[in-house]
């Protein structure tokens, strides 16, 4: 009979390998159905495998991004509301990958929780199969962690990493930009994934909970409404960079809004001027800066409100550019144009008034 003081087991520490098990025949099914060509095994192994050639590429350039999905976590974890986040994960990686004219080709996720729950855990990975899916993109593999002490339970936490590939020459910003090019801008599905610390205080504030009614929407509730996922603006955007050839630059509206993410695609001696009064933005943001009297300058710094994605484009092509995106399902406004930038002059330059 052993003795019961060397008897401790890894689950009696808090680490339940048959829970692990159980997660990973769930999710099976759910990483299948991603599946494109160059991507055809199954996970379990030690790393995932793509071939390039397979995939259709002949002198690829692969491009690699990663990202997480922040304290919107929070709210789902609170709101009980597990299989959107995963979406999150997969736009906030593949979004940066085609914003370089790379398609997303694989998709690993690392998933860490203090103690596995694995109906939660397939829900989540529900979300980054269905991102996956809207990407383009393979659910090659990925990592669950259970870290009883490091998380309480019930907590997790998300990171994401994305490979794609472009043709070599074939990748953006391209050299052209100049003065006049016309700036597009793609309406965003809401507050995406940026910012929630704030969204999370302004909600304390106003006193509700995740449960009640959304004061911007009485149809769903407020938590529902803020987790509503971000948009994937991949497929519509490689399909209007292969149909018109004409898209110069990219900018996925991220954490910093408009002044920190536009810059990043810019030449030096080139701003972007904005209409703010061309901006028409989703209520949830109205609601924000009025519940929390967030001034709109930091509005602009903080959140999308309301464009997910700037297209740059020359004057002369800015008209069938658009057309393709509408054709793609977008929804575009005309927000504004390059200018040169003045000496040690703002990389941003807004007119008119944002509509709070």
């Amino acid at each position: 009979m052993a003795d019961p003081k060397n008897g401790l087991t890894y689950a009696q520490a808090g680490v339940d390998i048959d829970a692990g098990n159980e997660m990973v025949n769930r999710i099976k099914p759910l990483v299948r159905s991603t599946r494109r060509p160059g991507a055809d095994g199954e996970i379990g192994g030690f790393g995932g495998l793509f071939d390039l050639k397979a995939a259709g590429f002949s002198d690829p350039v692969l491009v690699a991004a990663n990202d997480g999905v922040g304290t919107k976590l929070k709210v789902a974890i609170e709101a009980g509301i597990h299989d959107t986040v995963g979406i999150d994960l997969v736009a906030m990686c593949v979004n940066d990958l085609v914003v370089q004219g790379a398609e997303p080709l694989f998709f690993l996720d690392y998933f860490a929780t203090g103690k596995l729950d694995p109906e939660q855990g397939a829900a989540i990975v529900s979300g980054i199969a269905q991102g996956c899916l809207q990407a383009g993109c393979a659910l090659i593999g990925g990592e669950t962690a259970e870290m009883p002490g490091m998380y309480r339970d019930g907590d997790y936490d998300l990171a994401g990493f994305a490979v794609g590939a472009a043709e070599r020459g074939q990748l953006l910003p391209s050299g052209s930009l100049a003065e006049g090019d016309v700036l597009l801008g793609l309406a965003s599905s809401g507050v995406h994934s940026n910012g929630y610390s704030l969204v999370r205080r302004i909600v304390e504030m106003s006193g509700l909970e995740y449960a009640a009614p959304a004061p911007f929407d009485a149809s769903t509730s407020l938590g529902a409404a803020l987790l509503e996922p971000t948009r994937i603006y991949v497929k519509s955007l490689l399909a209007a960079i292969r149909e018109t050839g004409a898209i110069r630059a990219l900018a996925h509206i991220t954490g910093g809004g408009f002044p920190e993410n536009l810059p990043r695609v810019l030449p030096e001696g080139l701003a972007a001027e904005i209409d703010l009064g061309a901006i028409r933005p989703p209520a949830v943001f109205s609601w924000l800066a009025q519940t929390g009297g967030v001034a709109a300058e930091e509005m602009l710094r903080t959140f999308n409100c309301g464009v997910g994605m700037i297209v740059v484009a020359a004057q002369a092509d800015a008209g069938r550019v658009q057309d393709a995106l509408e054709a793609q399902g977008e929804q575009v406004i005309r927000l504004g144009k390059l200018a040169i930038r003045a000496n040690n002059g703002p990389g941003v330059i807004y007119q008119g008034t944002l509509a709070l």
